[in-house]
């Protein structure tokens, strides 16, 4: 019975297992920027801090609308187990790199589930996911601007303390 209503779903089997895969992956970056708010909260960076807390909750949300999407669809969305968090930091600079290479391997796959839907013609998951491949542009033009900044400010001192005012200004049209 369990085989015949896998195959009997609006949202293509083989998509499904991917989107719990992306459901992993988003409540990883979630617990990854969470430790990096922490680290920034640690070394008093309050405006970075903030701009980690806020990353987790955005990246909880994505994971609960992929979550709810596979729900919605027949399918069934499996609770992450979530485990490998990196805690320590080198430095501010060093976080903003990670989080710009963790955005760019969520990218990727996304754009590879997108691919697969388009494999498989599931056009529902695949118009799901363009609200993500959005998503990802910004996140990552996001990243690199903070990173961009690094180059003219500095990563010491008073430079430092400088960027991490600047940080709430870049999300979302900076």
């Amino acid at each position: 019975m369990k085989d015949l209503v896998r195959q009997n779903l609006s949202i293509h089997v083989e998509i499904m297992d991917l989107l719990n895969k992306q459901i992993e992956k988003e409540a990883h970056s979630s617990s990854a920027y969470l430790a990096m708010a922490s680290w920034c909260d640690h070394n008093a960076l309050d405006n970075s801090a903030k701009f980690f807390y806020d990353q987790s909750l955005e990246e909880r949300e994505h994971m609960i609308k992929i979550f709810r999407f596979i729900n919605d669809n027949g399918g069934t969305a499996y609770s992450p187990e979530v485990s490998k968090i990196a805690h320590d930091f080198n430095s501010l600079e060093e976080i903003f790199e990670t989080a710009l290479e963790q955005e760019i391997a969520i990218t990727k796959s996304i754009h590879n589930i997108v691919y697969k839907c388009r494999k498989v013609q599931d056009l529902a998951s695949e118009h799901f996911l363009q609200w993500f491949v959005n998503e990802q542009m910004e996140e990552e033009q996001t990243m690199r601007r903070i990173l961009e900044l690094f180059d003219l400010m500095g990563t010491e001192g008073l430079g430092l303390k400088l960027l991490d005012e600047r940080i709430p200004g870049i999300k979302g049209g900076a």
